[in-house]
């Protein structure tokens, strides 16, 4: 009497059941995609996001130098597809309360120098200092001033309410004991300050503002106005680390007139391009080079290449700004437009994080293929054995068992789904099931 054939725990082991190619590719490939999911995300973490299209700094009058360098920064940086919107405002203390407020739509600016609160500053970073502004002292009458303590008792323009003027002139002349108390303040700047002193209106103004001003040159050639000599210009710069002594020459603007007449001993702020700390590395890049192509040719107060300079006694340097100032510019940024070497650099800062997830992959998941066909195999190699130690044992003779069981066999060893390389082992096998069949066959009935 014929018996059921016996179950084994490969049947009910889907595991080890044959499957499809499809299904058993992705057992593997599944849990691997899922690992390179995580490692994309996982270096994702260490990678700047795009730098923006348009960016907002903010300068000064449309008539002074700040807005003037700043739209020649915009030109520079339209190349590399990055739009610089150059906003105009009251002046430098106008620029600090923007870059304050982070409702604000400014993520940059032009300051000048000695208008700092480290207090209130903490998150405004320096992209380096860019150019010399000379505290220009302007003065009529037949004495000859040299020291900022002789302008006591008389009336002086000291610059607009939020400039950067009139915060650096209110400094200074506190220092030699000058205050609202003991002279007359007039909160006018520019061209209203010098009609004020051309018409008698003011005994002297103070101006911060770049030599190649049309306004100074028309003050240094009036022969009724003078311009003050800082006789103390050195100590100044000790009180004052961010002033430096500068000389304008006698004739520097016009040789053949003689203007000026003779050397004049000047103290200088440098202006400074400053930045919000969550600004954009990239944009840092661009606006570090811009600089360097504007400052870098020189002028009446500086040599060439002195300027921009990472140098800030007043403001932290930008990491990735300093780093500029020190290397240059980013390899791939030299050879390539900025937008595809922006793309690469990003891109490379993700191959570590996930090569080191990848590599192993792509040893693990063909062995583990291969690992799993080599069982099944062995599974099946397992199965024939059993049933031909059976069809041995000469006191237990089931022909009908024993051939359902090969047939059983043999069906489940042709659906395996094995590689090409693999095929020798296959036919190995079917040939082993061949082998067993022909002893079930030989059996008696």
């Amino acid at each position: 009497m014929a018996t059921t054939p016996k179950t084994t725990t490969a049947d009910q082991n889907g595991s080890i059941a044959p499957r499809s190619a499809v299904r058993e590719i992705l057992l593997l490939v599944g849990p691997a995609l899922i690992a390179i999911g995580f490692a994309f995300w996982f270096a994702y973490q260490f990678v700047e996001p795009a730098p923006p299209q348009n960016v907002t700094i903010t300068t000064g009058s449309e008539t002074g130098a700040y807005y003037a360098y700043a739209t020649k920064y915009a030109e520079i940086l339209k190349r590399s597809g990055i739009n610089l919107e150059v906003a105009t405002s009251a002046g430098s203390l106008r620029n600090l309360e923007q870059l304050r407020d982070p409702g604000a739509a400014v993520s940059l600016a032009m300051l000048q120098g000695g208008i700092s609160d480290r207090e209130k500053d903490p998150d405004i970073v320096s992209l380096g200092r860019v150019f010399l502004e000379p505290v220009w002292v302007f003065y009529r009458g037949g004495e000859t001033i040299d020291r900022l303590a002789q302008l006591k008792g008389r009336r002086i323009a000291i610059g607009a309410e939020g400039s950067g003027t009139r915060a650096l002139a209110s400094e200074l002349l506190a220092k030699n004991g000058i205050d609202e108390t003991s002279a007359v303040f007039l909160s006018i700047s520019g061209e209203k300050a010098a009609e004020a002193l051309r018409s008698n209106e003011a005994d002297a103004i103070f101006l911060v503002v770049s030599p190649k001003a049309k306004l100074v040159e028309e003050l240094l050639r009036n022969p009724l106005i003078k311009l003050m000599s800082f006789a103390q210009a050195e100590a100044y710069t000790r009180v004052f680390p961010f002033l430096s002594k500068i000389t304008l020459p006698a004739g520097v603007i016009d040789l053949a007139g003689e203007v000026p007449p003779a050397d004049v001993q000047l103290v200088a702020a440098k202006a400074a391009l400053v930045a919000r700390s969550d600004v954009h590395p990239a944009i840092v890049g661009l606006l570090v080079q811009a600089a360097k192509e504007v400052h870098a040719p020189g002028g009446i107060f500086q040599r060439v290449e002195e300027f921009p300079k990472a140098n800030d006694p007043e403001y932290p340097m930008q990491e990735d700004a300093e780093r500029l100032y020190r290397q240059g510019a980013p390899f791939l940024q030299r050879f390539l437009p900025f937008w595809l070497a922006n793309f690469i650099e990003r891109t490379l800062i993700m191959i570590v994080p996930i090569a080191t997830i990848l590599l192993p992959l792509f040893k693990i998941v063909p062995w583990a293929y291969e690992w799993r066909i080599r069982r099944r195999i062995l599974f099946w190699y397992g199965e024939l054995k059993r049933l031909e130690k059976e069809v041995l044992d000469v006191s237990i003779v089931e022909k009908d068992k024993y051939t359902r069981e090969i047939m059983r066999i043999e069906d489940a060893v042709s659906r395996i789904p094995v590689p090409l390389h693999y095929s020798d082992k296959l036919y190995e096998l079917r040939s082993a099931v061949d082998l067993v069949r022909q002893r079930v066959t030989g059996l008696p009935d």
